[in-house]
């Protein structure tokens, strides 16, 4: 049964060690209120407390949108001007935090429209799987306004600067395809086969050491950083030697068997 926020318009639901998270508002193509970005940092707080969360998908409603971007009908009282816009990036920015340092792994599932801050809830996913109807775009120079610097330098660490550019200049949209080429997306499927594509990763990772996961996420993070901090992840990684985990996953090679974490 899934647990409510932000008014049914974030829904929270956890199965066999993934949590996902729906985006629940289809009849704006799931664009983003500051209601519903307070409802996001709730959800993850509580996946983060969860041990038997063990990886989070995010997903959209409906087959028309991922999340098409920020709920523009709150611009005029919200983002009217370069003031509102700071208190806007306040309301939000428990939740964009949230979402950028989560600890545990997350899966973007996407289908239809994934355009300007919908794509930036996206980039802050470790991996993203794309339907073959998926658009996405960055239409802010359409609107006369600009991406931050956060998820501009998330686009170029993910597609480089040339077609980062191409993006952020034109405003134009690209297909599932061409975000696969340019190394936006990691996968491509078809439309039916999405969900089972995302469980399969989901739970394949869901059963591996969750330390390890964790782990591996900081280096990744430490490696893209301006300032790594690599004595950190050296106490972290020689940390691995001495949990329960890793003397399970030992026993279950020797015994040729599938092994079974906790995260102790």
């Amino acid at each position: 049964m899934s647990m409510h926020y932000a008014e049914g318009k974030m829904l929270a639901d956890v199965d066999q060690g993934v949590g996902l998270i729906t985006f629940n508002q289809p009849e704006k193509r799931n664009a983003m209120s500051v209601a519903m970005w307070d409802g996001l940092t709730q959800i993850l707080d509580a996946f983060e407390a969860d041990d038997n969360v063990r990886v989070v998908v995010l997903t959209g409603a409906g087959p028309k949108a991922f999340v098409s971007g920020a709920d523009i009908s709150q611009f005029d009282q919200q983002r009217a001007s370069g003031n509102a816009q700071l208190e806007y990036d306040r309301l939000t920015s428990a939740g964009r935090a949230k979402l950028a340092t989560f600890p545990k792994p997350v899966i973007a599932r996407i289908r239809g429209f994934c355009l300007g801050g919908g794509l930036g809830i996206a980039m802050q996913a470790d991996i993203r799987i794309a339907a073959v109807d998926s658009e996405f775009g960055i239409p802010a120079a359409k609107l006369g306004i600009a991406y931050g610097y956060d998820m501009t330098r998330k686009l170029v660490s993910l597609v480089g600067p040339a077609h980062a550019a191409m993006m952020l200049y034109t405003g134009n949209r690209i297909d599932a395809h061409e975000a696969a080429r340019i190394g936006l997306v990691n996968q491509v499927v078809e439309d039916e086969d999405l969900s089972d594509v995302v469980v399969e990763i989901a739970r394949t990772m869901a059963d591996n050491a969750p330390n390890s996961l964790k782990i591996g996420k900081k280096c990744i993070a430490e490696v893209m950083s301006l300032t790594p901090d690599k004595e950190m992840i050296s106490q972290a990684v020689a940390g691995c030697f001495d949990t329960e985990d890793y003397k399970e996953g030992r026993r279950a090679f020797a015994e040729k068997r599938r092994p079974v974490f906790t995260g102790k």
